[in-house]
């Protein structure tokens, strides 16, 4: 079989040239997918890291592969996110931070929702990834529901939906308060573990013309 029907995988080690483009058109599609989200184009990478769609297409068949090799990426930072968090000797801080790691994710990344979903069809490699994730939070959720600081039924399914309301803040506000998320973040996880004592919520509403831009329907 030659090394075209093999595919990029399975190619001979990159000339160190040709090594940048392949890394440099990752950082760029991870740059315009996080901002832009999934509906990007490969003309739009080509364009936005100033190489030819020529050379894009000779690392990446597809866009459907170029997500794949991000998706890795992806999951091993999630999955080093929820080790962190499961490194925190208090069940209720360990669950607050990986809650907030993945909501800050979600704040700077408008497909991850689509990353997550696409996973279930990835390579096995990636599939064992996205296991792994589960298997570390559903930890996390464990030891905090037998310390009685969860709320009772909370389970790990329910965050692709918790991230999804929090992602809607975060892409309705980014050019008004790229930081506004965070007071949502908070009322989101005072709900799954609530509070012994009642803090202020932090950081402020926005103001009216703020939240009138926040809230048009995207064009």
């Amino acid at each position: 079989m030659s090394t075209t029907d093999q595919g990029p995988e399975f190619e001979r080690p990159l000339r160190a040239d040709a090594a940048r483009n392949r890394e440099l058109i990752l950082q760029t599609a991870r740059k315009c997918f996080a901002e832009r989200g999934i509906t990007v184009t490969l003309n739009d990478i080509a364009h936005e890291a100033g190489v030819g769609v020529g050379t894009v297409y000779r690392r990446f068949a597809d866009k459907d592969s170029l997500i794949e090799a991000l998706l890795a990426t992806k999951f091993e930072a999630m999955n080093a996110a929820a080790a962190r968090a499961a490194d925190e000797a208090d069940p209720r801080e360990a669950l607050r931070v990986y809650l907030m790691g993945v909501f800050e994710f979600r704040a700077r990344d408008r497909a991850l929702a689509d990353a997550i979903v696409r996973a279930g069809k990835a390579r096995p490699s990636i599939v064992h990834e996205r296991d792994r994730l589960e298997l570390q939070v559903t930890e996390i959720i464990r030891r905090a529901s037998e310390a009685g600081v969860v709320r009772a039924g909370f389970s790990y399914r329910d965050l692709p939906m918790l991230t999804t309301m929090l992602g809607a803040v975060a892409d309705a506000t980014r050019d008004t308060d790229k930081d506004a998320w965070r007071r949502y973040a908070h009322v989101l996880i005072d709900g799954v573990i609530p509070p012994v004592d009642t803090d202020a919520m932090i950081g402020t509403p926005l103001g009216r013309e703020a939240l009138e831009r926040a809230m048009q329907p995207a064009s």
